[in-house]
């Protein structure tokens, strides 16, 4: 089993400390994400509230962990629907060509010219406020780096001798793509995954920020900073938790993806 490399650990350790805060962070302290006291409003750490209180009394601990569930799932679907999407297209493209490969490249040359964040904000429009919109808008986004990776190994793999004498032997397409396309593709995809889930978190808390996406009292990174932004001099520590917390996510995403041994 090849050992893990000191930035990927440092990676996974990040990645791990957000997934523990999300998870089991409210079944350690127990609490409402939702629930206000605003004679606690702006108060510092205590017991039951680590991070301390916002403006309206409610635990950041709590909220915190809610949206380190939100954005993280929303993105992991987005990334697993579109690395679906990709790797099936890209396949096909690479395997049948002709006017297949021309038309999948134009759709996919197409949507990689418009701005990422405006399909995006195109679907928000249709269902906004809602995980459906952020779904369906970075899966739309976000397939087309998918398809484009695997459009280009397929296509070098297809080439080799050692599919050429596959399919000589009478091997037909589910054995190829096992035995050989996937293996090469494998690793690209991977990483693809890791920067698509780090591109997709980065998307929906900036678009929280600027008050687009969830509504509010949904617990979202982007919205809570935005929140929280009026009353930084009154409360730093209730800004800083989920600026530090979506950057500690984004590094270790960006340093699991980057450190990919060749």
């Amino acid at each position: 089993m090849p050992s893990l490399s000191p930035t990927r650990a440092i990676g996974l350790a990040l990645i791990l400390l957000v997934a523990f805060t999300g998870i089991l962070g409210p079944v350690l302290i127990p609490g409402d994400p939702f629930d206000q006291s605003l004679m606690n409003a702006l108060s510092g750490p205590e017991g039951m509230a680590p991070l301390g209180y916002d403006h309206l009394g409610r635990t950041i601990f709590h909220r915190l962990a809610q949206a380190l569930r939100l954005s993280p799932v929303i993105a992991l679907l987005a990334v697993v629907t579109a690395g679906a999407a990709g790797l099936a297209l890209g396949t096909l493209a690479a395997a049948r060509g002709g006017w297949i490969d021309r038309l999948l490249t134009t759709l996919a040359d197409a949507l990689l010219a418009l701005p990422g964040l405006l399909l995006v904000l195109i679907m928000l429009a249709m269902v906004p406020g809602t995980a459906l919109g952020f779904w369906a808008g970075l899966s739309l986004v976000l397939w087309v780096e998918f398809f484009r990776l695997t459009r280009a190994a397929t296509r070098d793999t297809l080439a080799s001798p050692a599919v050429q004498a596959s399919r000589l032997l009478g091997f037909g397409p589910f054995y190829l793509f096992r035995v050989h396309i996937w293996p090469e593709i494998a690793p690209l995809m991977l990483t693809a995954a890791a920067f698509g889930t780090a591109t997709a978190i980065m998307a929906i808390a900036a678009l929280g920020f600027v008050h687009v996406g969830m509504r509010a009292p949904t617990p979202e990174l982007g919205l809570m900073m935005v929140e929280l932004l009026p009353y930084w001099r009154e409360a730093p520590l209730a800004l800083l938790s989920p600026v530090l917390a979506t950057f500690a996510l984004l590094l270790g995403l960006t340093l699991v993806a980057g450190s990919r041994k060749a």
